[in-house]
């Protein structure tokens, strides 16, 4: 057993390996933070040997890791702490991820840097998804803010938590574009669309590295997962993708050159083969693309056993030939296969694998340490007593509630049910997620867990109200009498908070679903809740859009609360009692019916599209619905009644090399202060490729006292009218266009034309 003890002795080893690394050879070699490939690094990588070059390309999960790090990703079979640390000694292991904090990255760096040859520092990596210790709503939930200055704060705040346990890299942000909402893995993203995306990846970005990324508060990025992950077929993790490349340089690549634009310093590999090559082994995607055409410097990693998934892809034979091909398609770091290190000499004594290939990639690892600071001090994120310090504090916890506060939106609110007075009333809330300290964080947290957050029941106690609490039923399974004590529940009270959605093991990766509908003991919890005639407010709690049907379509309020972290409780109840007034907007569709997945707002039009009003025959839709969405992309209420009119549109022309103001007037007819997300949109009517039906270029947050109007002014560049031509170019063509401002991508707003060109 591993002795997590910082003794006396102890911190004066780590003191006198600090002295030592001082003078250290491969300090002074590789104190530069230029990322090229310098002198200095050529002067390192000659003096290794291929396995110690190997060792540089070979990361690993930590052998010594929590709970939730082991269930999440396991280290290999048999793998143990002092096993690790031969690797470490060895030179054959860059750094692993994932590990248990502090104190495990300074023995493991102690290794390094006294007693391995070369002594280069480890670097410390860790899924820090939405936060470390103090957890925000999931990154679908935040992206529904509609803040991506939040998003930035988040993410710094989950940075300076993190490099106090000794991680220097974080596997975030995932910047998929997830149109189907089948797939698990949309949670972790900023949804459907193109430019929300593009917003949150830079966001994240500049949040986790900070202004300087030697600081000791600063983590490197991750951008994943390349390519086109979320395309995969019927939203099956790990299934299919077959896009076209224009698909892919209009939709899914677009947020990762903005993170990279912004400084991410890594990407990780697909798991998805894309239009028959698996990412892992797309050398057009890693090298064509990102290096040629993107003048990427940073590394990419593959993602947990990437590289030897090509055998199970039927690309590769063996391990030895799946090392081989993920390698030369670029591939600069394998994660916890061992493949390269087992491997990647063999190769180059064969002859199939260049050395000057190699070195290419080691150069890229030890400038990224170097970036990092690791070679100036090995040491500088490792420090216990920070760990301890920096964490769940007042600072951190207050701008989770405003973050799950603003993550939160309102689909509906008939007759003003919300807000609820906080005295006066009596409460039922009923339902799975009502009471306890489960399913708060959400899926993918490592390091944080729901015993810190705040349940829905403790946060509504806190403002005082009289509630009783009733579960109902189970998140999947009926409860023998629940639903009869839920409806007497209902019966005794004015008002029910019905708390359904689903629970943390359903949304994430590997947790696709073949129907978004919620489960049916609790549509039938709610179906007898709405027979007792109470008004209920459905509070949903979820990782995806979902299918609403019946009672829970029909409640007469509605608010979707994602998963949102440490606040959870707290943030809800400001919001259902007016403290907070909604702000949030859906950054994904919520459909009528799982059958539309794949449906996002930016489809394109057919040639077939229904007109306005009922389904017509031989038209493009579904049986019995209209190919629109239940609350589409972009809707949210607040507690005020926004109006929008007046719309100018300067001269109605946008000159070439020129720009075009638009604006319109907001104005709030309502009794309360809100804050509206005024969403800009265009269509281009004629162009050589068919484009969609509306497309967002901006959006912008305003907010607007009771009776108060204001003028919103965007400005509309050529820029934003691009898109990939019939050469596979970004092309701009002359034409007339649409434009809305608008509360969603469906409302109406006001909407006029203009002329490019």
């Amino acid at each position: 057993m591993t002795d997590t003890r910082i003794t006396r002795r102890a911190a004066l080893m780590a003191a006198g390996a600090i002295g030592a690394w001082a003078a250290s050879p491969a300090r002074a070699l590789l104190r530069s933070t230029d990322a090229t490939a310098s002198p200095d690094l050529d002067a390192l990588v000659s003096r290794m040997t291929i396995e110690e070059k190997a060792g540089q390309l070979t990361l690993n999960a930590a052998a010594w890791a929590g709970s939730a790090a082991t269930a999440l990703n396991p280290p290999s079979a048999g793998a143990t702490f002092t096993e690790q640390l031969a690797q470490v000694r060895a030179g054959h292991l860059t750094g692993v991820f994932n590990g248990n904090g502090a104190e495990m990255s300074r023995q493991m760096q102690l290794a390094a840097i006294k007693q391995s040859r070369l002594k280069i520092p480890l670097i410390f990596a860790a899924d820090i998804i939405h936060g470390f210790r103090t957890i925000f709503p999931v990154p679908l939930g935040e992206a529904a803010s509609w803040d991506p200055e939040l998003a930035e704060r988040t993410a710094r705040i989950a940075a300076v938590e993190a490099a106090a346990a000794g991680i220097d890299w974080t596997f975030a942000p995932m910047v998929d574009i997830a149109r189907d909402q089948r797939w698990g893995r949309g949670v972790e993203g900023a949804g459907e669309d193109v430019w929300l995306g593009k917003m949150f990846a830079a966001a994240r970005v500049k949040g986790f590295q900070g202004d300087k990324l030697t600081a000791a508060d600063a983590v490197m990025a991750c951008m994943k997962h390349f390519a086109a992950y979320g395309a995969a077929e019927a939203g099956l993790d790990y299934s299919t993708v077959d896009v076209s490349e224009r698909t892919l340089r209009d939709v899914y690549l677009p947020p990762f050159k903005t993170g990279l634009d912004a400084g991410a310093l890594s990407v990780m590999a697909a798991f998805n083969e894309l239009s028959g090559i698996p990412a892992t082994a797309n050398d057009w995607l890693m090298r064509t693309v990102l290096r040629d055409e993107w003048k990427f410097d940073g590394i990419v990693v593959s993602d947990y056993t990437g590289d030897e998934e090509l055998i199970a892809h039927g690309v590769a034979k063996d391990g030895r030939d799946a090392a081989r091909l993920a390698f030369l398609a670029g591939v600069d770091m394998s994660m916890q296969s061992g493949l390269y290190m087992q491997h990647l000499p063999g190769l180059v004594a064969a002859g199939e694998v260049p050395m000057a290939r190699v070195d290419e990639s080691v150069r890229r690892v030890l400038a990224v340490k170097a970036r990092l600071g690791l070679f100036d001090d090995p040491f500088r994120r490792i420090d216990p007593r920070r760990e301890k310090t920096r964490v769940l504090t007042p600072a951190h916890r207050k701008v989770a509630r405003e973050a799950a506060v603003k993550s939160a939106v309102l689909l509906k609110n008939e007759g003003n049910l919300l807000p609820l007075p906080k005295s006066g009333k009596r409460i039922a809330l009923i339902g799975p997620f009502a009471e306890g300290k489960h399913d708060l964080v959400g899926p993918w947290c490592v390091y944080g867990d729901d015993a810190q957050a705040v349940d829905l029941a403790t946060g509504l106690r806190a403002k005082g109200a009289t509630i009783t609490v009733t579960q109902g039923c189970a998140p999947e399974e009926a409860i023998a009498g629940g639903i009869e004590a839920a409806v007497a529940a209902a019966r005794a009270a004015d008002v029910v908070v019905l708390a359904v959605g689903e629970h943390t093991g359903m949304s994430g990766e590997a947790q696709a679903r073949a129907s978004i509908a919620l489960p049916d003991p609790q549509l039938a919890l709610a179906e007898a809740v709405a027979g007792t005639g109470k008004p209920i407010v459905v509070v949903l709690k979820n990782g995806r859009a979902l299918e609403l049907a019946g009672a829970i379509a029909n409640a007469p309020a509605i608010l979707v609360t994602w998963f949102l972290g440490s606040e959870t409780g707290n943030a809800i109840a400001d919001l259902l009692f007016g403290d907070a007034s909604p702000s949030g907007r859906l950054p994904v569709s919520f459909p009528h019916a799982t059958g539309q997945q794949p449906y996002y707002y930016a489809h394109k039009p057919t040639g077939r599209p229904n007109p306005p009003g009922a389904p017509q025959a031989y038209k493009a839709h579904f049986r019995g619905i209209l190919n629109d969405a239940l609350y589409p992309f972009g809707h949210g209420l607040t507690y005020g009644q926004i109006g929008y009119s007046a719309l100018q549109l300067g001269g109605g022309r946008l000159p070439a090399n020129g720009q075009l103001a638009v604006q319109a007037t907001l104005t709030n007819n309502g009794a309360r202060a809100a804050e509206e997300v005024v969403q800009l949109y265009i269509r281009d009517r004629v162009a050589s490729v068919t484009r969609p039906v509306r497309q967002l270029v901006n959006f912008r947050r305003v907010a607007l006292a009771p009776g108060a109007s204001q003028q919103v002014r965007f400005t509309i560049t050529p820029q934003d009218l691009a898109f990939i031509g019939r050469d596979l170019k970004s092309v701009v063509e002359p034409g007339t266009f649409d434009v809305w401002i608008a509360p969603s991508a469906e409302a109406e707003g006001v909407h006029g034309t203009f002329e490019l060109g």
